[in-house]
């Protein structure tokens, strides 16, 4: 049996709705949808597994505990944001509103929040601590992954919030905390 979810969602999901099934109508639109599929696609983790990989070809022996610590916080997320998301049981937009297309099959069945957008953010923050030359491709990217669980019906745009809040607060944490443990020195 699955729980109820809290009443805050049924009020969000009412006010948003609308707003939601315009942005993923833009779904309809071949070329549209060709690149926010491919950008949901990159964001499942190949962008991610990639950028940590480069860091001990930039920084060398550092690196690798860049990569290491890249790799703990992605975890701690995908595990928050599971945890949540088992205990909320919001629905996917498309579930609630017949109205609202969903284009891409889902990972899993509930919504809030959106975990592509949150390991997105959470790379977009580590990478503007460590490597803000890259940010150039970074930064585009997380906002088209953000944006492409809107699009192709998965996410609300709460959700969407919910995990980009999310995930720069983990970077965050972990970045404090290896600095702070002086685990991770200074790059340059």
């Amino acid at each position: 049996m699955r729980s109820r979810p809290p009443v805050t969602f049924e009020r969000l999901d009412s006010l948003e709705w609308q707003l939601c099934q315009r942005i993923a109508l833009l779904s309809q639109r071949r070329l549209i949808y060709g690149l926010f599929r491919c950008c949901s696609r990159i964001g499942d983790w190949p962008a991610w597994v990639a950028l940590a990989l480069m860091q001990p070809i930039i920084y060398g022996r550092e690196g690798w505990r860049l990569t290491l610590l890249w790799g703990i916080c992605a975890a701690v997320g995908a595990l928050f944001y599971r945890l949540v998301k088992t205990r909320l049981c919001r629905e996917r937009p498309y579930i609630t509103f017949s109205s609202i297309p969903c284009t891409m099959p889902p990972l899993d069945r509930y919504s809030f929040p959106s975990g592509h957008t949150l390991h997105a953010v959470m790379f977009c923050t580590f990478t503007a601590a460590t490597s803000p030359w890259l940010l150039v491709v970074v930064l585009p990217l997380t906002g088209l992954i953000a944006a492409s669980r809107v699009i192709l019906g998965l996410h609300y745009l709460s959700d969407v919030i919910a995990g980009a809040l999310l995930g720069f607060v983990i970077a965050h944490m972990g970045l404090w905390g290896a600095t702070y443990g002086q685990w991770l020195p200074a790059l340059e």
